[in-house]
């Protein structure tokens, strides 16, 4: 520590050279940071202790899909209260990228999920109205719906009559009070006995049952008996977190830890590259500086600990303002991801293992330097040789 004014001092040399150094090294872990986070949010909840409420899929793919009639004997498992289901629709609203999930649910559905608050005689007229349709307040207020509206969408998958044209009338709108959740506003519902009836597709099929468990303490129990009733049949379920069942469709597109693995590998070999010529730029500019440092009485050795330090201390304060950002963005990341990444801030995992990082590509970056400076002959360096 009695060293660091020299280090410091060394280290911004060169402010401008410096600044641009530090503001890759911030980029590079602010990337870190967000990306380490949906890594860490995507590989957790694999464990259904302490869950009241779990998701029933096809054991194969959340695509297959399971006889509607798996509600009543989901339901007669013990310390099961209630079953509901839904289908995915993925219809398209004018335009592809006005993309927002949107599935056909069962009668109970809407009320296994008390946090999707909705005035009682909207969610009345949801279940009195065969084509009717509830959406989130952010979806009705990004493309200016109103209760009574007609909201047609582009079938994918499941056609009705012999075409792709499925008209909704809107009779309900929800609200999430939870400011951290409201990216679940972007959504809609429409009743699963219409879309039973009118596709040309699948009759009697769901895609998943949401399951609403007494007591969380027994949910691991309850998980393994619901897919007990399934064992050995041509529909043999996976009984899971909602987080869980939120991150295997996003899965579909890919394996994300191989994708944020890759990208990840790709911005820190470039960062090594970037900060290991700047630092082995800044001690042929101080040649001479290391050599009267040698000459005063600093030891070989106190050079090279004092080059691999500067370095180092450059990666980790560009790395920890960098991570610092990431938790600062992360929440409004969480709220716009619909569920789908349940991380308010940067985990405790990134933060270590960023920290380790920083020191290790800090050492890497300046090893050679630090060598280089070690070995300086004075008489060589002072003469400029």
């Amino acid at each position: 520590m009695k060293y660091l004014h020299l280090i410091w001092a060394a280290l911004f040399r060169s402010k401008t050279r410096t600044f641009l150094t530090l503001l890759s090294v911030v980029t590079a872990f602010l990337l870190f940071g967000m990306l380490d986070s949906v890594r860490v949010a995507f590989n957790s909840s694999a464990n259904v202790s302490g869950y009241d409420r779990l998701i029933t899929t096809s054991r194969l793919s959340i695509t297959q899909s399971l006889p509607y009639r798996l509600q009543t004997q989901i339901e007669t498992v013990p310390g099961v209260k209630k079953a509901s289901y839904a289908t995915w629709f993925g219809g398209i609203y004018q335009d592809p990228k006005n993309f927002f999930p949107n599935f056909a649910v069962g009668p109970g559905y809407i009320e296994l999920y008390p946090e999707y608050v909705m005035p009682a005689d909207q969610l009345k007229a949801f279940y009195a109205t065969q084509d009717g349709a509830i959406v989130g307040e952010a979806l009705a207020k990004l493309h200016g719906w109103k209760i009574g509206d007609t909201i047609p969408l582009q079938a994918t998958i499941f056609p009705t009559k012999g075409s792709n044209n499925w008209n909704f009338k809107l009779v309900g709108i929800f609200h999430m009070n939870d400011n951290k959740r409201k990216g679940e506003e972007k959504q809609l519902m429409f009743n699963w006995k219409y879309f039973d009836e009118a596709n040309d597709y699948i009759k009697g099929q769901v895609h998943w049952y949401v399951v609403d468990v007494a007591d969380a303490g027994q949910s691991n129990r309850v998980a393994q008996a619901i897919d007990k009733l399934s064992d050995n049949s041509d529909h043999e379920t996976k009984t899971q977190t909602e987080q869980a069942f939120n991150q295997a469709f996003f899965k579909q597109i890919g394996d994300i830890g191989l994708i944020v693995t890759s990208i990840m590998g790709a911005v820190f070999f470039t960062l090594v590259l970037l900060t290991g010529n700047t630092m082995a730029q800044a001690v042929r500019e101080r040649i001479p500086e290391l050599a009267v440092l040698k000459t005063i009485g600093f030891s070989n050795r106190s050079v090279l600990w004092l080059v691999l330090a500067e370095a180092t201390l450059l990666v980790v304060l560009g790395g920890l303002i960098g991570l610092g950002l990431a938790a600062l963005i992360m929440p409004a990341v969480s709220q716009a991801s619909m569920g789908l990444i349940q991380l308010p801030n940067v985990p405790a995992a990134t933060w270590g293992l960023g920290v380790a990082m920083m020191i290790v590509i800090g050492v890497v970056v300046g090893l050679l330097p630090a060598l280089r400076a070690m070995r300086l002959n004075i008489v060589d360096a002072l003469a400029g040789r």
